[in-house]
């Protein structure tokens, strides 16, 4: 995902990475040691945190399906995309509308690796390496303007990255910047980690984090909901993730805020 300390920006699998904690959490292959004990350490304290991702990756699945069969948007930009898994980006996309673009970014050198071997031969796919908080790179980077139309409805995917921006690198800004060049009817997709659920499993898991130098910056339904500020939200706004147009036959089963994300799918008037 984003960078979180320099050693995070050169191949050392000694550290854990937040990238590889959540590709074990979701049942990847692509972890070392280092990352299944700390993310074996978390889930001790906080069990809920593999649900959590998982809800997380299945918002963005559902979002991505809607921005391309409802709202017809056939470009998008996803930031701090994580490891490759099941059902990425582009081939949602892809799948429904197969000229449909996308341009992936993230800093993790593994990341980057398995996403160039991802995306080689795919047209309309790509993957550049930029930091969230560097903006005008990532708009400005030429794998992304040779495939993207900044003239063009475009979709922004911020899938959890934002909780590892703290608050003095201006979060709402970067989206802000990230969305500015693009025209009216295009969107943002974003989910969020937040305290507000379960508290104490939560917190206890941010120290964790903290411990081994990932960032991380829960935020409340309130923070987030400022971060989006200016954009139209798309029904039902701001929820927890499995209550974002949960797909049929698949009703979350526990109190929707033992996910301890917030997502919401907001319109650029």
């Amino acid at each position: 995902m984003i960078a979180e300390e320099d050693r995070f920006n050169a191949f050392r699998p000694e550290f854990p990475s937040s990238a590889r904690i959540y590709n074990y959490l979701l049942g990847g292959k692509d972890h070392y040691p280092a990352d299944r004990l700390a993310a074996e350490e978390i889930l001790s304290l906080a069990p809920d945190v593999r649900k959590a991702a998982m809800a997380n990756r299945a918002f963005l699945r559902r979002a991505v399906h809607f921005l391309v069969t409802d709202a017809g948007v056939r470009q998008f930009i996803e930031v701090g995309a994580g490891l490759p898994a099941a059902e990425n980006v582009h081939e949602i996309a892809q799948r429904s509308a197969p000229g449909a673009r996308v341009v992936y970014v993230d800093t993790d050198p593994v990341v980057i690796a398995h996403a160039r071997n991802m995306v080689r031969g795919v047209p309309g796919t790509a993957i550049v390496e930029h930091d969230l908080r560097e903006p005008a790179a990532i708009l400005g980077d030429p794998g992304l303007t040779s495939l993207i139309d900044l003239a063009a409805p475009t979709a922004v995917l911020l899938a959890n990255v934002l909780t590892q921006v703290a608050d003095e690198d201006h979060p709402a800004a970067l989206i802000r910047a990230l969305l500015a060049p693009f025209p009216a009817g295009s969107f943002l997709a974003l989910s969020h980690v937040s305290l507000d659920g379960t508290p104490e499993s939560a917190k206890a898991a941010v120290k964790i984090f903290d411990r081994l130098g990932i960032s991380a910056h829960p935020r409340t339904r309130d923070q987030v909901r400022a971060l989006l500020a200016g954009l139209e939200p798309v029904e039902p706004g701001l929820v927890w993730a499995p209550e974002w147009r949960p797909d049929p036959g698949t009703d979350w089963v526990d109190d929707p805020g033992r996910s301890h994300v917030y997502a919401a799918v907001s319109r650029k008037a």
